[in-house]
């Protein structure tokens, strides 16, 4: 029988420059009274390390690497769902990427995401960050399945391009997780707006999960992790701090509003439609 609800624990972390530390951290967390009956955690971006271009080397592990093998323990131990943020990856050829995992109840990988597009920005009198110093760019659309429905899965800067969102809603997404890291500029500008925005465009459940606030760090985090629902409302955000936040989505409404407002239905595909595009640039029907 398909299950409507389901409940996702956002976990807003305070990241330490200490890999193991961020681990164990991980660990006792997954363990909190809170969480039990949760069917999904979910992590921020680079959740196990600085969000420094220069340190993404340093700790940069291949797949099923040391954070990789204990997230797919704590999933099976805990028998959740585990979206575990973002970390390093370095590839057998020695790039380096913001790589997305997540895994289902019995620890298995069912979904990799490799950063799209990289954060390369200067703002006057804010924000200067260039990711491409150190990171490579993805090139995939990421979409899995869950017993709830099916799920979209990307990385901070990707969100800001409406055509990726899209791509996943067309593509089945009914919630889109979002490991993400935006700062004290961009924040404040843009971060509720742009999950209740793409929320509304493409009519599904949008998530952002963020690492709380350290005023001491090397890249000092908005926080303020955050569930849009599909008609735009807001239904959690958290404030800077650490903590546990427990949501649980009615996925009943996705199809209630797009039955209420069919806004994909009445696409004019006649005139314009977004296709996803293979790694050679061909276009995929």
């Amino acid at each position: 029988m398909k299950n409507d609800r389901i409940k996702i624990a956002t976990l807003q972390v305070k990241v330490s420059p200490d890999k193991e530390k961020n681990l164990q951290e991980l660990e006792r967390i997954l363990d909190r009274e809170e969480l039990q009956g949760a069917d999904m955690a979910l992590l921020p971006e680079m959740f196990n390390c600085p969000y420094k271009t220069t340190e993404f080397p340093l700790y940069a592990e291949e797949e099923q690497g040391e954070t990789w093998r204990l997230c797919s323990r704590l999933a099976r131990s805990r028998g959740i769902y585990l979206s575990a943020g973002s970390i390093p990856e370095r590839d057998s050829a020695g790039n380096i990427y913001n790589t997305a995992y997540v895994f289902d109840r019995q620890g298995r990988q069912i979904a990799k995401h490799r950063k799209a597009h990289l954060f390369d920005i200067s703002v006057s009198g804010g924000q200067h960050f260039k990711e491409s110093d150190t990171l490579k760019a993805g090139d995939g659309v990421t979409v899995f399945h869950t017993e709830f429905c099916k799920m979209g899965l990307c990385i901070c800067y990707d969100f800001r391009f409406p055509e990726l969102a899209r791509l996943m809603s067309l593509e089945g997404a009914r919630v889109i997780l979002v490991p993400a890291a935006f700062n004290m500029t961009t924040g404040p500008a843009h971060w509720e707006t742009m999950f209740r925005q793409r929320a509304v465009d493409n009519q599904v459940f949008t998530v952002g999960t963020a690492p709380a606030r350290d005023a001491e760090g090397c890249y000092v985090s908005w926080g303020h992790s955050i569930v849009a629902d599909p008609w735009g409302n807001v239904v959690m955000e958290m404030d800077e701090k650490e903590g546990i936040r427990i949501t649980e989505l009615d996925l009943r409404k996705v199809e209630r509003v797009r039955g209420e407002l069919p806004l994909l239905a009445h696409r004019r595909t006649d005139l314009y439609e977004v296709r996803r595009r293979g790694a050679s640039g061909r276009s995929e029907d």
